[in-house]
């Protein structure tokens, strides 16, 4: 009873904040200036074809994105060029419609995105008139007065297309890191297209390919050009001695910066490190925001697994401990098992990894959406900028450590950031990233790697630095035992026994004529594993381009590696899964991937591996039901 009456007292505020929070959207008068919105846009360029029936086509198109986008749509044509966009409001949705313009509107612009320095920015230009208040319109104006050199000048993330309409030309750019998704394509009639997925392209393009972050694409040259350049970039060793307090306050600022939003929000709790200090800065710092002016400063979590999870159990004792207003989601098996062909369309990808820990994200954001909550928070991003997989305990020496920290942050597109970013957007949810805050990546990538280092000896663990630098005895941020938390990855977290039941699940769909002659059905990333082959055929048929297949990252993994690390360790060549308890000698519970489970060896359908409980999704805060 006296955890009941602690969380009745905890809902109090919560129901009253969402009840009022709700209430604007109904009657429609926010009125406050509009900034951060994530959607998704689709850029037709050049088509030589300025047809009613081309217009169709592009708003035919445009729509498969409008679940990134549901709160407004817009096209702009501008003779055989087409910018749509769908739109997802987050600060003022009264208003704020794209695409964008200057002030005769002979440049317009079509952005994914929210740029956090925009007010410094608008400030450089006071001779200029700003149409909105919205802060991606301040690319037109930087474009007007740099060209196209103004992209490093953005503090944000971000994906857009620029038209000149005074020489037809055209840039586009994504962000540093590739936190919002992208893709470029070329049509037989010399037209070029980009859009957020690659669904709104992949039916009209001789040729597309993934657009890469921290480039800039101009129609002058018709080439990349990387405006992004970080001392870190070339893996060079760097040396910056580690300190602490600096560390913890550019993290401080990059979660400070991520709380400007109109829409209710929350962040995403898992209950190991990141996540946990996530929420842990975001509930000490939401007090002094305008949104906690507008709605309250109680902070709502959201984590979601298997009857039994470690991320449940662990989870509850974060938000308890600092006082969240709590949603636990749960999930069975074959919940998971039935959504797999929705998340390979929303997510874009047959990688194992990625899918396996998009689905419980997927269900989540359904069940978050439908809470009314608009934006979460989230903590991608710190295992591949401080080394937090587990096989980061067999590097060699300080150099490859480093490298290995290089080569994940670059790949981050191709796997956490694709599916933080489309996971959530297929049910018009945002996630933001403040791990990946370009500020704070500086900071850390520029520590010298002997820190960083997994030193059990010295009593050093995985991400060490980054958990001593919030490990604070007077002003504590997190228990000791959830802040020295072992690493979980996400689709181990929800419940060990998810990935076994894909693993069985694939095993009475793909026999072994069928992985027999793989490498000639799938040549190229050919799957080695009845899983991979049974995602790969789901993505073939949504997606059967060439241009798709390439795509999608392959070689061998395990835990997460990237193909040269592999050599860091000779079992690991016989031991590939990217679980994280593919990790041998390193997770608590590991795994081998070649032992079979007993109930396969006995011919037991998948279906009696599966928790039989009810399919649906159980939100286990009944009390947090949104009132009207």
């Amino acid at each position: 009873m006296e955890a009941t009456s602690q969380r009745d007292r905890q809902s109090e505020a919560p129901h009253r904040s969402l009840h009022l929070l709700l209430r604007p959207f109904r009657l429609g008068f926010l009125c406050v200036p509009e900034r951060a919105i994530m959607c998704g846009i689709l850029a037709v360029l050049g088509c030589s074809d300025e047809s009613q029936a081309k217009r169709v086509r592009v708003l035919e198109l445009s729509r498969r994105l409008k679940h990134r986008g549901p709160d407004w749509s817009g096209l702009h044509q501008y003779g055989d060029c087409y910018l749509a966009h769908q739109r997802l409001a987050i600060i003022d949705p009264a208003s704020g419609d794209q695409p964008l313009y200057n002030e005769d509107k002979t440049i317009v612009v079509t952005v994914n995105g929210e740029i956090y320095n925009h007010e410094e920015l608008r400030k450089r230009f006071p001779h200029h008139k700003f149409r909105t208040g919205s802060d991606c319109e301040v690319i037109a104006h930087l474009y007007e007065e740099h060209g196209e050199g103004f992209v490093d000048m953005l503090d944000g993330i971000f994906s857009f297309v620029l038209l000149d309409t005074r020489d037809n030309s055209f840039i586009a750019a994504r962000d540093a890191i590739g936190i919002t998704p992208l893709y470029i394509g070329w049509g037989l009639d010399g037209s070029v297209w980009i859009s957020s997925e690659m669904k709104g392209l992949n039916d009209d393009c001789e040729h597309f390919e993934v657009f890469p972050p921290g480039h800039l694409y101009s129609s002058k040259g018709g080439s990349y050009k990387r405006w992004y350049n970080p001392p870190w970039y070339s893996e060079a060793i760097p040396s910056v001695p580690y300190d602490p307090l600096v560390l913890r306050e550019a993290f401080e600022k990059a979660v400070v910066k991520r709380l400007m939003t109109d829409v209710p929000f929350g962040v995403l709790l898992s209950g190991g490190l990141d996540s946990s200090l996530v929420a842990a800065v975001t509930s000490r710092h939401l007090a002094g925001t305008k949104a906690a002016e507008q709605w309250g400063a109680q902070l709502h979590s959201f984590c979601v697994g298997l009857e039994g999870s470690p991320d449940l159990k662990a989870a509850k004792e974060v938000a308890d401990y600092l006082g969240t207003v709590h949603h636990e989601f749960h999930f069975t098996v074959q919940d998971g098992i039935d959504a797999i062909e929705d998340v390979i369309y929303h997510i874009e990808t047959y990688d194992v990894t990625t899918i396996r820990a998009s689905t419980p994200m997927f269900l989540m954001s359904r069940k978050i959406k439908a809470l009314g909550v608009k934006m979460v928070i989230s903590g991608e991003g710190s295992d591949e900028l401080f080394g937090g997989y587990l096989y980061f305990h067999k590097a060699p020496n300080t150099e490859e450590f480093h490298r290995e920290t290089c080569r994940k942050v670059k790949a981050l597109h191709q796997y956490d950031c694709l599916r933080a970013n489309k996971a959530t957007s297929a049910w018009g949810l945002e996630s933001r990233v403040p791990f990946l805050d370009k500020a704070f990546i500086d900071v850390a990538m520029s520590i010298d790697p002997e820190w960083k280092m997994i030193e059990p000896d010295l009593g050093r663990m995985e991400k060490w630095v980054l958990r001593k630098a919030f490990d604070d005895e007077e002003n504590p941020y997190l228990p000791k035992h959830i802040l020295y938390r072992q690493k979980e990855q996400f689709s181990d977290g929800v419940g060990y026994s998810w990935i076994d039941g894909l693993k069985a699940h694939a095993a009475e769909h793909v026999s072994g004529k069928m992985m027999q002659n793989a490498k000639h059905i799938y040549p190229h990333n050919t799957p080695t594993t009845k899983e991979a082959y049974y995602y790969r055929m789901i993505f073939e048929r949504f997606f059967p381009q060439n241009s798709a297949r390439l795509t999608v990252p392959g070689g061998p993994s395990v835990a997460c590696s990237t193909a040269k690390a592999i050599e860091w360790d000779a079992q690991w060549s016989k031991n590939l899964d990217p679980s994280g308890r593919a990790a041998l000698g390193v997770h608590v519970s590991a795994f081998d991937p070649a032992a079979v489970p007993a109930s396969l060896a006995a011919g037991t359908s998948p279906a009696m591996l599966v928790n039989k409980k009810q399919r649906v999704m159980e939100a286990k805060a009944p009390e947090l039901a949104i009132s009207s």
